[in-house]
């Protein structure tokens, strides 16, 4: 099974920062913003996560929930929601299974040492589960007015 555009996207069931267990199926019938982000408390992942917040309304608005995927445990989560005030679910994949099966794990180079981690990603799908758009490799600065832009030109009727 792989994640294409054109394709319904692939259900699963993680925790969310409060222990329970969320489905992607959950939110049928509403656009949603799935994100993978490499870790909690960093400087990138704290800006994009902020720039939700900050766009959440206008998500809100337009039928579309925002969730957040990282390996990162539910307690870290919980603590990175209460320090930004996110209004949003962040989901434990501590295990990478999801990450695995959206193609986001990934090999990486860092000063010179290789290692794992989640390649920055964002999947709009659509009210009936079928994934509209992806966006890999993101770059933080802008991506949340790009994304926001998508769903208000094709997913808003």
């Amino acid at each position: 099974m792989s994640v294409e555009v054109g394709k319904k996207a692939i259900d699963f069931t993680l925790e969310n920062q409060e222990g329970q267990k969320v489905s992607l199926s959950d939110y049928k019938g509403q656009n949603i913003v799935l994100y993978f982000y490499p870790k909690d408390m960093t400087p990138g992942c704290t800006t994009q996560a902020c720039d939700f917040r900050d766009n959440y309304d206008a998500f809100k608005e337009l039928n579309t929930v925002i969730i957040g995927i990282s390996p990162d445990p539910i307690e870290r989560h919980q603590k990175f929601i209460d320090k930004h005030g996110l209004p949003f679910e962040l989901l434990a994949d501590t295990e990478q299974e999801v990450a695995k099966l959206y193609d986001v794990w990934k090999l990486k180079k860092m000063f010179g040492k290789e290692f794992y981690g989640i390649e920055r990603s964002t999947f709009i799908i659509d009210r009936d589960g079928i994934i509209q758009k992806e966006y890999r490799k993101v770059r933080v600065k802008e991506h949340i007015e790009e994304t926001l832009q998508f769903i208000q030109e094709n997913l808003s009727k």
